[in-house]
């Protein structure tokens, strides 16, 4: 199926594996959970990232749409 609009797409990452990049620099990669209109978004299994390598492990986490830059596959 082919995405027509951006929720679609982020639709389809549900329940995988996603890299979120916040407007402060840090990363996140964690399982998508779920996510609203406003892209408020909830991640398990969350690694902060910092250079590419993993600086803590957060469970779960609940990020602010508005602080999001990207959201991407990983």
């Amino acid at each position: 199926m082919e995405a027509s609009r951006p929720l679609d797409s982020l639709n389809e990452s549900r329940g995988k594996r996603v890299i979120i990049e916040l407007k402060n620099g840090k990363q996140f990669v964690g399982v998508l959970k779920a996510f609203d209109i406003h892209i408020n978004t909830v991640l398990e299994e969350v690694d902060e990232m910092e250079n590419g390598e993993i600086k803590r492990k957060l469970g779960d986490v609940f990020i602010r749409g508005d602080t999001i830059i990207l959201i991407s596959p990983q």
